[in-house]
């Protein structure tokens, strides 16, 4: 017997802007969503029959409506009204909508920032994902592309070692990744924004203050800082790749490297992550 698996669809990169024009200066929205959808949609796999398909690019539209109407707050709370809308139609059970919010900050004038120029942030990208079904919502939140670097208390050393293994073991080395941090909350109703800022605060913080015996290690004392620090969040998943700088050598040149001059290399490298999470009691 063939029978249909488990099956999604839904409009991808959808691209939207918002600028919002106050009588103090204008504030610069930038997007990118994504919608999927989970429900009765086997006919059209199965028989051709489009009855039940909302169309993507209807996806797309309503995704655009809505920064008219719900994005004057956080993008948690516009993905969530964006999800609850396409749950109310009856064929659908799962609706899913991540965000990703795109940095941009007033360009400094004379001191001052400007009403209506911008330049795009370096400082990593606000994501956020929110599940609606008939049982409740759930939002995720988090950040990705957050380039951090520790140039001490960074170390690797104790690994097994076997005919292949060339790493020097060290107690102090360049530490630099790229987080992805990924966390849920308990419950949706809390001001997303100031969470947001306050945990990523909290995550820029330990990475700064600790000693790190791995990147394993690091990313223990930094999720399990966050749990402790923030109670709303119930658990968090992180990704670190291990962005190697080598020590440059360079005897060839009659010249000493003590920590100074590294390559940074971007691949291969350390792929490291996990979920912590708040146990039973």
């Amino acid at each position: 017997m063939i029978e249909l698996g488990a099956n999604r669809y839904g409009k991808a990169a959808i691209r939207l802007v918002r600028v919002t024009r106050g009588a103090h200066g204008h504030r610069l929205r930038d997007l990118t969503v994504a919608i999927a959808l989970e429900g009765a949609f086997e006919a059209a796999h199965t028989d051709g029959d489009n009855s039940m398909v909302i169309a993507t690019d209807t996806m797309k539209n309503t995704a655009y409506v809505f920064a008219k109407n719900h994005l004057d707050g956080s993008i948690e709370h516009y993905g969530q009204a964006l999800a609850e809308h396409f749950l109310a139609a009856p064929q659908v059970d799962t609706a899913t909508v991540n965000i990703r919010g795109h940095h941009w900050q007033p360009i400094d004038v004379a001191g001052r920032p400007a009403p209506d120029a911008f330049v795009r942030g370096g400082e990593g990208t606000r994501v956020a994902t929110v599940t609606a079904t008939r049982s409740g919502v759930t939002v995720e939140a988090g950040v990705e592309d957050l380039i951090v670097m520790k140039t001490t208390r960074s170390a690797f050393s104790g690994f097994p070692r076997d005919a292949y293994t060339t790493l020097t073991e060290t107690d102090d080395r360049l530490m630099a990744t790229k987080i992805t941090a990924i966390w849920r909350y308990g419950a949706p109703d809390l001001d997303a924004d100031a969470t947001f800022a306050a945990v990523r605060a909290s995550l820029l913080e330990v990475f700064a203050d600790h000693d790190s015996a791995s990147v394993q290690t690091s990313i223990w004392i930094m999720a399990r800082a966050i749990l402790e620090r923030h109670q709303e969040i119930e658990e968090i998943r992180m990704v670190l790749p291990n962005l190697h700088h080598w020590l440059v050598d360079l005897a060839p040149f009659g010249l000493t490297n003590d920590r100074e001059i590294y390559t940074p290399t971007t691949e291969p490298h350390g792929l490291i992550e996990a979920t912590v999470r708040r146990g039973g009691a």
